[in-house]
């Protein structure tokens, strides 16, 4: 048995720069990954598919040259070379989180699979490894429900078809929300013809209504097909492709599509860790209890990033080493509570949001401001000849606290971090009201939106 002061399980967001500051304070770290370092983000998430999306940016904006006075001839996609650029991406930096850790002091990398011997013991393979504190950044992966039909195609996940060096004739997503919709709208850019499939009666449907239906007319306008209120979706086999069955209030019984990406959702990695022999406890969905310092029930186990469920995000699993290091190292008392949940939609044009959507807002029973302003009136948009989409702001009328905050438009992702900025240091909204911001920016216009808020 060998004997470290930690152990890291997997190496994602969480778990190299926890392990650079506890080796950097003298203690003796096991970081443990089995696959691929670097995590989701890296390998499957924001790497490789945001560098697709700019791919097909700049198809989408190639084709919209005479918009600008640019003539530009016909506009074909290269896809091996696209696919090529996007997996290039992920290696550097991938080699660059692998290089990082093989090269930090104190630290051992062990390549395997980690599973709990005891609440202080792993075992990787045949070597038994334990530590007094461990912790967990396993990470997540697609979820595959029981769909009918669904064991009798091949189908696609946000990992496979990162591996497609072809445009899809007709690519069918099962999942209207946040991986579904980046990669309809990215693959219609490309060429292929594209249907999106959801099960509920509006797209991204932790949105509010108004978000929800702008989200749709920006797809639509690009002729992506929308089937929701799809309560029932079934596959077969077909000699053109794979027959999807869509019960929905209105349009065909029947999709036909040459392939099928599954957006359906995400599940953690925590089912073949032998938590059990560890007595760490999770949900019924297999996502790990943790306490708002993000202990799990058993003592010196802790749970980072994807596999915890207190955030799906890159930024929240950073966020959680910054936590645990700060309570541990620092002396500090750190909460996940207080973390003010911020994430983007990143079709184009993108949404960044913040806090509350209005409709949490209203369910508090709180008075509230609500300020809109559609982005054909904001200056920057027209400019750039960008005007879909929509702000939104949400006010607490009584302690002048913004609630939350959408930016559905050019720049959105970017812009909101304004608005994040103010409610991470707890400043009413009057603080943001009288800034003067830079011009021409999609920013400037935030003032302008507290200033025209209303009663709602």
């Amino acid at each position: 048995m060998t004997r470290f002061d930690a152990i890291i399980v997997g190496a994602g967001q969480a778990g190299p720069p926890l392990a650079g500051r506890l080796t950097a304070a003298g203690m003796s770290v096991a970081v443990i990954e089995r696959k691929l370092f670097g995590g989701t983000c890296v390998n499957t998430g924001c790497m490789p598919t945001k560098t697709l999306v700019a791919s097909a940016y700049a198809a989408h904006l190639a084709r919209r040259g005479a918009d600008f006075g640019i003539r530009i001839g016909d506009i074909s996609i290269d896809m091996p070379r696209v696919a090529a650029r996007a997996h290039q991406v992920t290696l550097n930096a991938r080699s660059g989180v692998e290089r990082w850790l093989r090269g930090m002091k104190n630290c051992t990398v062990i390549e395997g699979h980690a599973r709990f011997e005891s609440a202080d013991t792993i075992r990787v393979g045949n070597e038994l490894l334990t530590a007094p504190k461990i912790f967990l950044n396993v990470g997540g992966r697609a979820a595959v429900p029981e769909m009918p039909g669904i064991h009798d195609i091949s189908y696609l996940t946000n990992t496979t078809i990162l591996q497609l060096d072809r445009v899809p004739k007709h690519l069918v997503v099962i999942g209207g929300s946040y991986i579904g919709l980046e990669f309809a709208q990215m693959y219609r850019r490309f060429g292929s013809e594209v249907t999106v499939v959801e099960k509920s009666a509006h797209l991204v449907s932790r949105e509010d209504e108004e978000i929800s239906e702008a989200i749709r007319e920006i797809l639509l306008a690009e002729g992506i097909h929308i089937r929701t209120s799809a309560e029932c979706i079934s596959f077969h086999p077909h000699s053109d492709g794979i027959g999807v069955g869509v019960d929905c209030s209105e349009g065909d019984p029947e999709i036909l599509g040459s392939d099928v990406l599954l957006a359906v959702g995400r599940r953690p990695n925590t089912d073949d860790l032998a938590l059990d022999r560890a007595g760490v406890a999770t949900d019924a969905r297999g996502y790990i209890t943790v306490d708002d310092g993000l202990s799990t029930n058993v003592p010196g186990i802790f749970a980072m990033g994807d596999c915890n469920g207190r955030g799906a995000f890159t930024h929240t699993a950073y966020n959680d080493f910054e936590i645990i290091a700060a309570n541990l190292l620092d002396g500090a008392s750190r909460k996940v509570s207080d973390r003010v949940s911020g994430y983007a939609l990143y079709i184009d044009p993108p949404l960044g949001r913040v806090g509350m959507t209005l409709a949490q807002a209203r369910n508090t029973g709180k008075k509230l401001l609500v300020g809109r302003r559609p982005m054909t009136r904001v200056g920057r948009a027209v400019e750039k000849g960008e005007t879909l989409g929509m702000m939104q702001v949400v006010v607490d009328a009584d302690t002048r606290q913004i609630l939350g905050a959408a930016i559905l438009g050019t720049s959105g992702d970017e812009a909101v971090h304004g608005i994040l900025d103010v409610m991470n240091v707890g400043a009413d909204y009057t603080k943001l009201q009288w800034a003067v911001p830079i011009h021409p920016t999609v920013s400037e216009l935030i003032p302008t939106l507290l200033n025209e808020m209303q009663p709602e």
